[in-house]
């Protein structure tokens, strides 16, 4: 019985057995090869079932190619050109998993770029507006100064008129020990400054306490009442103690003729928790000193303090032979310090310090009405520039003292204030 397929010839038969190179493997035998349909399924429209049994009918080999050769012209492709078999457990066939031939484009890295871009700009944009009303909103706008009476003229540039007070508002009798505050009563002022931001430098001029001023006319800033001058002279801090904020701009214009613009105010609390959020502050102290009033205890040489060690810094007079004027030297030193080390990327760049820093920085600020964020950002740089020797810092001009109190050179005030009002580069040096 011949146990080959009716459509092979004798010489399909002897060509298939003989072994050849050119032969294909003598394992292909056992390999059935699936005839595809020309169009549709079995059981569709088309050939119908193969015979034998459900095996399709082996076709001929020349060449490397079935019935004659011509695989394009009866649909018939054997798998063995493109070294798969139809049927085989992977799916081989063109189309399937395994086709190598399956077209994949390739990944459009110009679109993808684009809007990558486009999501990291929107993103910055939504987190820069949220962080603005944050921020905004944290600002306590509690000083009026439309109830300053009697202003001199504003000049040019902008200046503002930076207070640190020793408020104990929100400290606890613990912290007032670990801070060497005392437990006084009210608010006096440890530290005033003008900051001057203008086109030609700016310049940081510190007000010393002690500073011997006349209180003009005024209105108080809860009663509404007008006082009349009587002429009465009395230290610059005292001024603050009598009727707060507005009192005191009163009394710095009137006795400088300088018109201030914005006024910021910070208390002992506030000043140690910005300097701790920022991760401590590193300043270089010049000569070691010690007081046992601000707990202050600093040797000589660069040094990182924080917030407990900077209020001591910064509050310490009776270590010094010139007292007063050396603390204000020392404020100025610190501040500009402080303003360099929040604009360091090490803190601008990492939210974790960023935020931190700057709550702790606007929950303790006071500012005027008219204190936008922008120019509370404006007064930060001019501080930061001050510190990088882009402007000029000095303690006002004293020619004397009268019963403890420091006189200001008249003359010197006089000149300072021009070239302030004129936004001009400062030329007068300070006590």
């Amino acid at each position: 019985m011949n146990d080959w397929p009716e459509a092979w010839s004798d010489d399909n038969r002897n060509r298939y057995g003989r072994g050849s190179a050119s032969a294909h493997p003598e394992g292909a035998r056992a390999m059935r090869q699936v005839r595809r349909p020309a169009s549709g399924g079995y059981g569709g429209p088309g050939p119908s079932a193969p015979p034998y049994g459900g095996v399709p009918q082996q076709p001929s080999y020349v060449n490397g190619q079935g019935y004659g050769g011509d695989t394009a012209s009866d649909g018939y492709d054997s798998g063995y050109n493109t070294g798969q078999v139809y049927g085989s457990p992977g799916g081989g066939g063109p189309g399937g998993p395994g086709d190598r031939g399956e077209y994949r484009p390739r990944p459009n890295w110009r679109r993808r770029i684009k809007w990558t871009a486009i999501t990291l700009v929107t993103a910055l944009a939504v987190t820069s507006v949220a962080t603005y009303f944050w921020a905004d909103g944290k600002l306590h706008r509690d000083v009026d100064l439309s109830k300053v009476i009697d202003r001199p003229a504003s000049g040019a540039g902008t200046n503002y008129l930076i207070v640190g007070s020793d408020s104990r508002a929100g400290l606890s009798s613990e912290q007032k020990k670990k801070l060497h505050t005392g437990s006084a009563e009210g608010k006096r002022t440890d530290s005033m400054m003008i900051l001057h931001v203008g086109s030609n430098g700016d310049t940081l001029v510190s007000l010393p306490r002690d500073s011997n001023v006349t209180i003009p006319s005024y209105v108080g800033s809860t009663s509404g009442k007008t006082y009349p001058a009587t002429g009465r002279q009395t230290k610059l801090n005292a001024a603050y103690a009598e009727d707060g904020p507005t009192l005191l701009v009163r009394t710095v214009e009137a006795n400088m003729g300088l018109h201030i613009d914005h006024y910021v105010e910070i208390g002992f609390a506030g000043f140690a928790n910005i300097v701790d959020a920022v991760g401590g502050v590193t300043i270089n102290i010049d000569k070691g000193f010690k007081d046992k009033y601000s707990g202050a205890d600093f040797k000589a040489g660069e040094q990182t303090l924080n917030g407990e060690q900077a209020l001591a810094f910064v509050r310490t007079r009776h270590a010094f032979a010139t007292s007063d004027l050396q603390r204000t030297k020392n404020q100025q030193k610190f501040l500009s310090a402080l303003a360099h080390q929040v604009a360091t990327p090490s803190t601008v760049m990492n939210p974790f310090k960023l935020y931190p820093t700057m709550s702790a920085g606007l929950d303790s600020l006071t500012v005027d009405k008219d204190m936008s964020l922008w120019d509370l950002a404006s007064m930060f740089w001019a501080m930061k520039g001050v510190n990088s020797g882009d402007g000029t810092s000095l303690n006002m001009p004293i020619s004397g003292s009268t019963g403890g109190n420091l006189v200001w050179d008249k003359a010197k005030v006089k000149t300072l204030v021009d070239e302030l009002n004129n936004d001009q580069k400062v030329t007068v040096s300070g006590g």
